[in-house]
C-alpha cells in the first residue's frame, strides 16, 4: 500500500510536545516500510524522522500548533487558531493526496477535523485513535465516524475504547517499539522513575508522594508542560526528592530508565495507552500502576509489575516494598511477545486492508 501518516499538530516530531503519539508514529511507520509499504509522513516544520523511519518521506507544513484538547473542559466548543498548523495540514491532504496516488491516509492526530471530514474526503482516511474520552465534542465526532463506518477507526486498548459509542465491538492493535532500542537491564539502583509529560493530568504529585514516604529518589523524565505545576509538586517533597532529567530521545531514555527499581505510573485520567509502561518493561524495569485506563490492561500482576486501585498512594507505596520479587527478565519478554514494532505493523496492516474492501 501507498499510505499518508498525518501526525500530531501539537509540534514538530521529535520535540517531545506530540507526547506518545511521537513514539507510536515512528513504531507504525518502520514496522510498515519493513513489510514492504510506502510511506510519506505529514508533520510540522522542523520535524525530524527516526533512522528506522529515513525510507519514508516526510512533507511538512508551517503554522500555528493546535491547543491540546487534553486541557480543555468537556464542554469546549471546537477551536482552531489563527494561521492554524491543523488546517494546513488537512488543506495539503485533501488538495495532494488524491493526486498522488496514495490508497489511504493514515490519521494520528486527536482532532477534531480530521474525524469531521472522513465521510465526504476523496480518498481513505482512516484514524488510530490516540486518547480515551475528554470532550463531548470528539465523543461525538468518533460516534459518527463509528456509525458511518467503524472500520475507520482503531484503538489501543480494550479500555480506551470503552469511553466511545460504538456500534461494533472495536479494532484494538495496542502499540509497537523497536526492541532493538532497549538495553535489558539485569540490576537496578535504589532508584524509581516516573515517564511523562509533566502537567497535572498526569499525576506526578503522587509519585512524588510515594518516593518521600519510600525514602527513594525519584528520577523525572518528560517535557515541562506546565512549570507551576512542577514548582508545586516539588515543593511537596522533602528536597532532593525529585531528580529532573528533562526530555531525552529514546536512546539516551531507556540507558537512564533502565537503571530503575520500578516505573511509577500516576495518571488522573483514563490513558490510552501507556507507552512508557512498556518503554520500561522492556528494559527490565517492573512497573507499579493504577488500575486505570491502557496501564491496567499492560501490567500484569506479578508477571511485569503490580497495579493498586487509582489514586492509592499508600498502595504504590507498599507495592515498592514487593516490587523486588518480579524477576526484572519477565517483564522484558512480555513486550517482546505482545509489543514490538513488527506484532503492531501487522495489526495495522490487516486492520487498513479489511477497511479498504467495498
Amino acid at each position: 500500500m501507498k499510505l499518508l501518516v498525518v501526525a500530531t499538530a501539537l509540534g514538530p516530531l521529535g520535540s517531545g510536545r506530540g507526547g506518545g503519539v511521537e513514539l507510536t508514529l515512528a513504531g507504525l511507520v518502520a514496522g510498515l516500510l519493513q513489510r514492504g509499504h510506502q510511506l510519506t509522513v505529514l508533520a510540522a516544520a522542523d520535524s525530524v524522522l527516526p533512522v528506522a523511519c529515513a525510507e519514508a518521506s516526510l512533507w511538512t507544513c508551517s503554522g500555528t500548533p493546535q491547543p491540546s484538547v487534553q486541557h480543555q473542559d468537556r464542554a469546549a466548543p471546537i477551536t482552531l487558531p489563527a494561521d492554524a498548523l491543523l488546517g494546513r495540514f488537512w488543506r495539503r491532504v485533501l488538495a495532494e493526496a488524491p493526486a498522488a496516488g496514495f490508497d489511504a491516509v493514515l490519521n494520528l492526530g486527536y482532532d477534531w477535523l480530521p474525524f469531521w471530514l472522513t465521510a465526504t474526503a476523496p480518498l481513505p482516511i482512516f484514524h488510530l485513535v490516540s486518547m480515551g474520552s475528554v470532550t463531548e465534542a470528539m465523543d461525538a465526532v468518533i460516534a459518527d465516524v463509528a456509525a458511518w463506518d467503524q472500520r475507520r477507526l482503531a484503538f489501543h486498548t480494550a479500555s480506551q475504547a470503552a469511553d466511545f459509542a460504538l456500534p461494533q465491538p472495536p479494532v484494538l492493535v495496542g502499540n509497537g517499539f523497536d526492541l532493538a532500542a532497549y538495553q535489558f537491564c539485569p540490576q537496578p539502583d535504589p532508584l524509581l522513575g516516573w515517564v511523562g509529560r509533566v502537567a497535572p493530568e498526569k499525576g506526578l504529585e503522587d509519585a512524588a508522594a510515594v518516593a518521600a514516604r519510600c525514602g527513594l529518589p525519584l528520577a523525572v523524565w518528560g517535557l515541562v508542560e506546565d512549570p507551576l505545576y512542577a514548582a508545586a509538586v516539588e515543593a511537596s517533597v522533602p528536597a532532593g526528592t525529585l531528580q529532573w532529567k528533562g526530555f531525552l530521545p529514546t536512546h539516551r531514555l531507556q540507558a537512564q530508565l533502565g537503571r530503575c527499581r520500578a516505573l511509577l505510573n500516576t495518571p488522573k485520567w483514563n490513558e490510552a495507552y501507556g507507552n512508557v509502561v512498556v518503554e520500561a518493561m522492556a528494559c527490565g524495569v517492573p512497573v507499579l500502576a493504577y488500575r486505570r485506563g491502557g496501564p491496567g490492561e499492560l501490567v500484569q500482576p506479578g508477571l511485569n509489575g503490580l497495579l493498586v486501585a487509582p489514586d492509592d498512594v499508600d498502595g504504590l507505596a507498599e507495592a515498592v516494598m514487593r516490587v523486588d520479587a518480579i524477576p526484572r527478565e519477565q517483564c522484558r519478554r512480555w513486550v517482546e511477545a505482545h509489543a514490538s514494532r513488527a506484532v503492531l505493523a501487522a495489526r495495522i496492516e490487516t486492520w487498513l486492508q479489511r477497511g479498504l474492501q467495498a
